[in-house]
């Protein structure tokens, strides 16, 4: 299922189609610093595709989404881009009900992590509180009493300018302050022990530190040296561990080639939750990921997965979102009936010494995301069984993917595409396809490239 890139009613920005949720949201606003809007969420689509989901029960219900798990201790949904810095994030909030004095629903701003973040916060004692959360450790920047009460509409504001941090509630500012916690992240709808709606998500930049056009054209990366080839089989798991909430890596995380399973079921629904989260810099090396997988891996900046095998992808292997930089070597996956690497950040993907079986397509650069960026591969000593696409790219935002050590194994018609040519789109479009095959600008190999076996 190319979900991702299926038509969506969402009034995604690209300063198409957004004028009206913009200005409908201008009447709360009272700060003119932050200009360019890069990013709306309505939810009139249905669903929560672009967002990133970690605890609770989240669905769209009555065109807006909905947190229905009052016993969560934390729930949240993230969106974004961890680069994101100056900016403001405005959202409508209804909290359903509060399980203490100290539960919350609430807004984050520059989300680091899971648990890293700025974040506006109704409570259940009638207070809104600006706080600095990092872990278990929160601070409150500032509070206002504000007679919260459940099923009442709130629009929550948060305005993050270098060190100086503001939360509005209904137009009117409840606190500000100097903090210094994180200074670039994603934004996010958050509760902890309480239920909740969130509606009519807006973030404003403060000036060029997100892109919303296609950037300029940049020299495509090169072929990296030859390196070991990809094994001959999969390998047989030393172990297994039934996994029950994403784990979070910073640093490097060795499985031991145990197998890890147990999250989301096996679908394709983009509501499951991640296995893995990697930090940016983080390498994830022998692990096997079995099933169900949920979201396989997001990496949140550059990352490194070495020896990974996927024996059944779920929705995606593995999803590439704010980094420059990330590099697959060795390991394998199969069974993933769309795509098994999802490239939405910007930068260049490498793959190396790998296998695919049984997918879609091996890797998609996204057509449709809120931001456009312009984005590589490179693949190199690859070999692909039952797969309809190694790469799938935009040309007119000057994606390039190059190839090298290629072998296709049971193929004698030779129908495996090498490379899928697209036109990428604002958020809400449909990318189109408009052709497939070398041409020495975008889809980069010669016929010595590929071998057929």
């Amino acid at each position: 299922m190319q979900s991702r890139h299926r038509t969506r009613r969402r009034a995604l920005l690209l300063a198409v189609g957004a004028g009206a949720t913009v200005a409908a949201l201008a009447a709360g606003m009272t700060t003119s610093a932050f200009a360019a809007t890069v990013f709306t969420d309505t939810f009139s689509d249905g669903d929560t595709a672009g967002w990133s989901k970690s605890g609770g029960s989240w669905a769209v219900t009555d065109g807006a989404v909905n947190q229905s798990n009052a016993g969560s201790e934390l729930a949240r949904l993230f969106a974004g881009q961890t680069g994101w810095t100056d900016y403001q994030v405005q959202a409508r909030v209804r909290p359903g009900g509060f399980g203490s004095s100290s539960a919350l629903v609430g807004l984050a701003a520059r989300a680091s992590g899971s648990t890293k973040m700025y974040r506006l916060a109704l409570l259940g004692n009638g207070r809104a509180e600006l706080q600095a959360v990092n872990g278990s450790q929160i601070a409150a920047i500032g509070s206002a009493s504000i007679g919260v009460g459940a099923g009442t509409w709130y629009t929550l504001r948060i305005e993050a300018s270098g060190s100086t941090i503001r939360g509005f509630v209904n137009g009117t500012q409840i606190a500000a302050g100097s903090n210094s916690l994180v200074g670039a992240g994603r934004i996010g709808l958050v509760t902890a022990y309480a239920s909740g709606s969130f509606d009519d998500v807006t973030v404003d930049s403060a000036g060029g530190s997100t892109p919303t056009t296609p950037p300029g054209t940049t020299a495509p990366p090169t072929t990296p040296p030859p390196t070991t080839p990809p094994p001959g089989g999969w390998p047989t798991p030393t172990g297994s561990v039934k996994v029950d909430a994403t784990i979070p890596v910073a640093g490097t995380f060795d499985g031991g080639l145990r197998r890890y399973y147990g999250i989301g079921d096996g679908g394709q629904s983009e509501s499951q939750d991640p296995m893995f989260v990697l930090a940016a810099g983080a390498i994830l090396r022998n692990v096997v990921i079995g099933a169900p997988a949920g979201d396989g891996v997001h990496c949140e900046g550059n990352c490194t997965l070495v020896n990974v095998w996927w024996e059944d992808v779920g929705e995606d292997a593995a999803t590439f979102r704010g980094g420059t930089t990330y590099t697959v070597d060795g390991g394998g996956a199969r069974s993933a009936s769309d795509k098994v690497f999802q490239h939405n950040g910007s930068g260049t993907v490498y793959i190396r010494n790998f296998r695919v079986e049984n997918a879609g397509k091996l890797y998609r650069a996204c057509g449709n995301c809120s931001t456009s960026y312009q984005r590589h591969v490179v693949l190199d000593n690859v070999t692909a069984t039952s797969t309809k696409a190694l790469a799938g790219i935009n040309t007119n935002w000057g994606d390039t993917a190059r190839f090298s050590r290629i072998t296709i194994l049971n193929d004698p018609d030779r129908r495996t595409v090498i490379c899928e040519k697209y036109i990428g789109v604002p958020k809400g479009d449909e990318p189109t396809k408009i052709g497939e095959g070398a041409d020495g600008v975008n889809c980069l190999y010669a016929s010595s490239d590929i071998t057929y076996r």
